[in-house]
């Protein structure tokens, strides 16, 4: 990053902390960390900083399915109703047809659009709103009853109601809450001891994690935004153990995978789904073939990050900031990042 003075862009996008991590030949190869953890503070980011990650989680979230399809406790391509449980998609006339799968959800293929101005940050601690109540259109995150609204795989429409149905689904077929299966199945063994979706975890208390700025750098309401729908955005990292979720799924393609995910299946992950050549399951796409590149990006309160990777040249970068700049990643300073190692 030698053509980009970063202390210099921070400063012109007022953006207060800042992290880099960078993934060449399938191994970590640099980490640099810049600025406050909180605006004013003496708390420096370090590579053990933790940021909220927000529709990163995504990516977590597909590469958990990876796994648990791969054990045969999930078909991607079934009705999702036949294993849900506590909670069931309604049928109507556009589900007739086409029922909603897995593979569709994760795509965001679903049918489902989520409804105007749903889905944004905790209002009160500690108020967890069950998934179901929230499918059910009764919280303040989520005021209309979710439902497929046009037939499942005609469309897209980015849904973080989708993410939820996965999550419910997850924790219906193994009988864990959402968190420890991750932490169990994923974090532990990827070594990923900074990341967390338990969210019953008081984050004020520990000096790792970062509080949150609005595009004039100052502190957000409450500090530390939570989702109460951790598969959608609930992760909160480090750009380190970012890199490694990336890693896994280099080292997954070459058949050396470390929590067990099969080289067909992550090629499927990071392939175009139904016709739609920029989706993939829980990845967006660009490029092809061998320079096929995958995106992943996050932006919520507080919080702008991307996660981008070309697994067959196995190199990639993870960028986190503490700071929502009010514009498009590509638009602010992780543009100009992405573009310094990319072109």
């Amino acid at each position: 990053m030698e053509n980009i003075n970063i202390q210099e862009r921070m400063k012109h996008y007022n953006v207060q902390g800042l992290s880099i991590t960078l993934i060449n030949h399938g191994q970590i190869c640099d980490t640099e960390n810049y600025g406050l953890l909180e605006v004013e503070s003496n708390k420096y980011v370090n590579e053990n900083s933790i940021f909220s990650a927000c529709s990163i989680s995504k990516f977590l979230t597909g590469m958990l399915v990876m796994k648990l399809t791969n054990q045969g406790l999930l078909d991607l391509d079934e009705d999702v109703n036949n294993r849900l449980v506590s909670w069931k998609i309604p049928e109507n006339d556009l589900t007739k047809n086409k029922r909603v799968t897995l593979r569709n959800l994760l795509s965001h293929q679903s049918g489902i659009k989520d409804p105007e101005n749903s889905f944004g940050e905790l209002k009160t601690i500690p108020s967890f709103p069950s998934l179901v109540e929230l499918l059910d259109g009764k919280t303040p995150y989520c005021k209309v009853p979710i439902e497929v609204n046009y037939e499942p795989e005609s469309g897209f429409d980015y849904s973080d109601a989708g993410y939820c149905i996965i999550q419910l689904l997850l924790e219906d077929v193994t009988g864990k809450p959402f968190h420890q299966m991750m932490k169990e199945l994923i974090f532990e063994p990827l070594k990923m001891g900074n990341s967390t979706l338990d969210m019953s975890i008081p984050v004020m208390s520990s000096e790792k994690f970062s509080c949150g700025h609005n595009k004039n750098g100052k502190l957000v309401d409450g500090k530390y935004p939570l989702y109460p729908y951790p598969a959608s955005s609930g992760l909160w990292t480090t750009s380190v153990d970012l890199a490694k979720l990336v890693i896994e799924l280099m080292d997954a393609i070459k058949g050396e995978s470390k929590v067990g995910i099969s080289s067909n299946a992550i090629k499927d992950m990071i392939s175009s789904q139904r016709g739609k050549d920029w989706v993939g399951l829980g990845v967006f796409l660009a490029g092809s073939e061998k320079e096929i590149e995958i995106q992943s990006l996050g932006w919520g309160v507080g919080f702008q990050c991307m996660m981008v990777a070309f697994p067959y040249l196995e190199k990639g970068a993870v960028i986190m900031t503490n700071t929502e700049l009010g514009v498009h990643q590509m638009e602010g300073i992780i543009g100009e990042i992405y573009r310094t190692l990319i072109c």
